[in-house]
């Protein structure tokens, strides 16, 4: 049965990830980028300041300021996309698949500026008078009613793509291999063993995420920021160490991405495909979760929250996920097939930080496994208050919680294959009516440049 299920949802996955969504996603966000002709590339440090607090007031609509809404952002995308998602994107793809997220990862700032700045200018209002913001509200608002029914199916994949499958499993997995395997605890017993972790889990995050948004934007913008500041310390260190190897790894990243060599079969576009899978798993560039969290902030400017909101992808993949990827290639891990997921990142901290590298890492996945899932539990809500109402959203809260003990116990690429899939159906939505509606992005940005440069 297991197994059946494992076929169905990975042929789905597949089908889902054909050419039609990699030209969507890549293909727009470079759309993205020549149509706004690099226009906000040369204000990343007006967005900067835009993120410090220097334009906040407070008597804007909103949720969260700037800073707590990037962190939310962030909070669901620095985490085990980084540390785990390049793992696996190297394990099935080689070091090419590096190089595809980078890309990916380009494109996805134009992307993100152009979805986050309409999530503010096409706000609504939930049935309690609220200001909201996401895809789902930037199309009914936005677009005809001929469009409406992509609001539902964004909605809909939503609900079950940001549950936090990965993050849950991943988690049980180095808490098992690292502290249950070595101390001898659940060997006859390794489901009680996952089902504990699983139910513990599903504790600590149900007391954060039923406080909401700004419950969560508080969270997050104190965990994030300095998980990410030891996460990098941790990775510079190892580089440092390894720093006559940084030029080859780059040139074999470099020349994998355009042979292949790593696949089985030596295909080319299998490297491309996961690449690009694994950068939209990691910086949600173009998915629409993004747009949930970044639609949120208390500003009247949209441009400004699109200008904070570009941001995340250059900190997530082209950063974070650039560091973990050298790790694990300098450490030469990456060469065992029984190695994939965390396991392989842990392994390779091991190596290039021996005594405290894996300690180090454990408690960085532990709490960027815990704010990825407070982050996305925002975004599930959202959508089925959208769906049902605002009063479906505690119900939501539970089944989210729930399913972080079915996560724990159900294998990695059912996980995978799922969320992938998921996230594909989400990402539909965002990319067509962000495309449809960019000259109305490019008429703001054009004011709003021009009345700064004025001003400064």
């Amino acid at each position: 049965m297991i197994e059946k299920l494992d076929t169905l949802i990975a042929a789905f996955a597949e089908f889902m990830w054909g050419p039609p969504l990699l030209v969507l996603l890549l293909g727009g966000g470079l759309f993205f980028t020549l149509y706004c002709q690099f226009i906000p590339f040369r204000y990343v440090r007006h967005g900067l300041n835009v993120l410090r607090g220097k334009y906040d007031d407070p008597s804007d609509p909103g949720q969260v300021n700037h800073f707590q809404a990037l962190s939310s952002a962030l909070a669901s995308t620095v985490g085990m996309g980084n540390i785990s998602g390049v793992a696996i994107a190297i394990h099935t793809g080689g070091p090419g698949a590096l190089f595809w997220m980078w890309v990916s990862a380009i494109v996805g700032m134009a992307t993100k500026f152009f979805t986050c700045t309409l999530a503010i200018m096409y706000r609504g209002t939930d049935e309690d008078g609220e200001v909201q913001g996401g895809p789902m509200y930037v199309i009914t608002q936005g677009l005809s009613k001929k469009f409406h029914p992509l609001a539902y199916l964004f909605s809909f994949a939503g609900l079950l793509g940001c549950l936090s499958l990965f993050q849950a499993n991943q988690l049980t997995q180095i808490v098992q291999d690292q502290i249950y395997t070595p101390f001898g605890y659940f060997q006859n017993n390794p489901m009680l063993g996952q089902l504990l972790i699983g139910i513990l889990m599903a504790g600590v995050i149900s007391a954060v995420i039923f406080g909401g948004i700004r419950r969560i934007g508080q969270v997050a913008s104190k965990l994030v920021p300095s998980m990410v500041v030891i996460y990098m310390l941790c990775g510079a260190i190892i580089l440092i160490r390894n720093f006559t190897m940084i030029d080859d790894i780059f040139f074999s990243i470099v020349r994998d991405a355009f042979t292949g060599e790593a696949v089985l079969g030596g295909s080319m576009g299998a490297v491309i495909v996961i690449g690009i899978r694994r950068a939209a798993f990691s910086n949600e560039a173009g998915i629409g979760t993004e747009a949930m969290a970044h639609g949120a902030a208390i500003t009247k400017e949209p441009i400004r929250e699109g200008l904070v909101a570009m941001l995340g992808p250059m900190i997530d993949t082209l950063i974070v996920c650039s560091v973990t990827g050298f790790v694990i290639l300098s450490s030469g891990v990456w060469t065992n097939p029984d190695l994939n997921g965390i396991s392989m990142t842990t392994q390779a901290f091991e190596v290039g930080l021996p005594i405290i590298g894996k300690p180090l890492l454990i408690l960085i996945v532990i709490v960027f496994s815990l704010t990825t899932m407070i982050g996305s539990s925002y975004y599930g809500s959202k959508c089925t208050a959208f769906l049902f109402g605002n009063k479906w959203k505690q119900s939501y809260r539970i089944f989210y919680t729930l399913s972080l003990i079915l996560a724990s116990v159900i294998t990695i690429d059912i996980v995978i294959n799922f969320i992938d899939g998921m996230f594909a159906l989400m990402a539909i939505p965002t990319m067509v009516s962000s495309i449809i509606l960019a000259p109305k992005v490019m008429q703001a940005a054009r004011v709003y440049f021009t009345k700064l440069d004025v001003q400064e």
